[in-house]
């Protein structure tokens, strides 16, 4: 349905692909993956014709129709609700606005001739008559109702902007979808409403995100785009990841080893699966790897972190007591009477929908801000360290990564602080860059770096994976699974919170809480 064809794309010297010849299939839905900066995002702007290549072509079957999620959330403005979604097929939108214009016209026969001419493009966009049933259902489930839908987009946050644009793209069911980050600014509920939209996607499908799980849940194949070539494998990223790890240990071990090899990469999956109510997977996982064709996978050039938290001292008793805490804005209640304690090697996820309070929650947890009533009281032996969802606006100025780091504490020893910025990925000359010069995803990977050299007992971790990439999310999960001291975290990424979380604090639309111990698998079976 789609193909290149020596397709290049080059920066003056710097190459970020080149002679690329990929068929994408009916029926295929791909995960593109790879390091920052290696040309995800270009190549699908490309393949959408939103961007020139420097050679090369792309061809899209005769007649196949297109669709690209729109990443400017403030390009309709003007617009209603209801219209922007319309205005995913543009051709029907315009039929539909004109005949509006010329019915509040004097009838006519030159009118009337237009009228007909405009009723078959209306028939041959939407043969069933049936556009404004499909918009409204599709925005009710995105949490819209049919009161609100004619309202401006101008009257929404920039999340519920971003489901519209959703709706917009996933509306005229166009037979080749092109999505990049579709999860960013979604809660989990809506990621799994749109997990289910992709799913029953018929045509060919190629999305770029940073959720594991949303890739395992929708992929049937993966583009990985390294060593400046795109290289396809049949499988998700999970099956992906392991025969890609499987390539990198075999080239790192002799065949004498075979036996060492087995039981490291046992070790892997196990370590992989996350958690053990995931054993049975993890045994699938297995059975798959024995059948994997891992021949054409090479050695992926991209580097994994390693993020490691110590603490520098053992928790006492007490650590965390949280007493009818309350909050308002505005008249509106947003925590309402919470109460609960943390207890020793409890790791939480803090999750709800958006807007619903979690940030709240954590800036008064961390006495940032004051609760209307209520008590927060920490143990005597408690060091926290806060991960603040705003991380990328606090880490400024024109200090170098190192100075900035070592300002946290000046005591530190000079290798320790080299040695957390390693662990991050910045190496070398890298930690001698001024921080203003660093992405949003190099931001928070110095967070992390900042709260490696803190060593806390009790973290308070809000929304950390965003703008991480894959390798950092899964290294994040691992590090909050072996820290030793508790953890406070807030996320939308379903595999970081099974990857460690071993109790569920879900914030309710009242602004009560659940409160449920266990795994975050388990708290959705539990509520299935």
């Amino acid at each position: 349905m789609v193909q290149t064809v020596n397709l290049k794309k080059a920066y003056g010297a710097r190459v970020l692909f080149q002679e690329i010849n990929i068929k994408l299939d009916t029926g295929k839905r791909y995960g593109l993956i790879g390091a920052n900066g290696a040309g995800k995002t270009t190549f699908l702007r490309i393949l959408a014709g939103k961007e020139d290549a420097t050679d090369g072509e792309v061809q899209v079957q005769n007649g196949k129709k297109v669709g690209t999620l729109e990443q400017n959330q403030f390009a309709y403005e003007e617009y209603s609700i209801f219209d922007t979604v319309l205005l995913g097929n543009k051709k029907l939108y315009d039929a539909i606005k004109e005949k509006e214009r010329l019915y509040l016209e004097e009838y006519t026969d030159e009118i009337g001739e237009k009228l007909g001419e405009l009723e078959i493009v209306c028939c041959e966009e939407d043969p069933t008559y049936e556009y404004d049933i499909k918009i409204t259902k599709i925005l009710e489930d995105l949490g819209f109702p049919a009161s609100q839908q004619t309202d401006l987009m101008s009257s929404l946050t920039g999340g519920d902007k971003f489901k519209v644009l959703l709706a917009q793209v996933l509306y005229p069911k166009p037979d080749v979808l092109f999505l990049d980050e579709p999860t960013n600014n979604l809660d989990i509920v809506t990621i799994g409403w749109l997990e289910n939209q992709l799913q029953h996607h018929d045509g060919t499908m190629v999305v770029i995100s940073h959720d594991r799980h949303f890739l395992n849940a929708v992929c049937t194949n993966i583009l990985d785009v390294d060593f400046k070539q795109i290289r396809e494998f049949s499988g998700n990223y999970d099956d992906w990841y392991i025969a890609s790890t499987v390539i990198a240990k075999q080239n790192e071990k002799d065949t004498s080893k075979k036996l060492k090899e087995k039981e490291e990469l046992e070790k892997f999956i196990a370590r992989f699966s996350a958690n053990a109510s995931k054993a049975r997977q993890a045994t699938s996982r297995q059975k798959q790897l024995d059948k994997l064709d891992v021949g054409s996978i090479q050695v992926s050039s991209r580097r994994d972190p390693s993020i490691i938290f110590r603490q520098k001292r053992e928790v006492g008793k007490e650590l965390l007591f949280v007493k009818d805490i309350s909050k308002s804005y505005d008249g509106k209640q947003v925590l309402n009477n919470i109460s609960f304690t943390v207890e020793k090697d409890d790791k939480i996820a803090l999750i709800g929908p958006n807007g619903i309070g979690k940030t709240t929650l954590c800036e008064i947890l961390v006495e940032n801000i004051k609760a209307d009533s209520g008590d927060i009281h920490w143990g005597a032996t408690i060091q926290n360290s806060y991960f603040p969802q705003n991380a990328t606006d606090l880490i400024t100025g024109d200090n170098t990564l190192y100075d900035w780091l070592r300002n946290f504490d000046r005591d530190a020893d000079i290798a320790e602080i080299r040695n957390c910025l390693g662990r991050m990925l910045f190496n070398g000359t890298e930690q001698e860059k001024q921080v203003q010069s660093c992405s949003g995803g190099e931001k928070h990977r110095m967070m992390l770096s900042k709260i490696m050299l803190e060593q806390p007992n009790f973290m308070v971790l809000d929304e950390p994976t965003n703008h991480l990439d894959l390798e950092a999310i899964i290294a994040l999960g691992e590090g909050l699974l072996e820290f030793p001291g508790s953890v406070i975290c807030v996320s939308h990424d379903r595999e970081l919170l099974d990857a460690y979380a071993n109790r569920i604090i879900e914030i309710q639309e009242d602004g009560s809480i659940i409160d449920f111990k266990g795994s975050y698998e388990e708290f959705i079976e539990s509520k299935a």
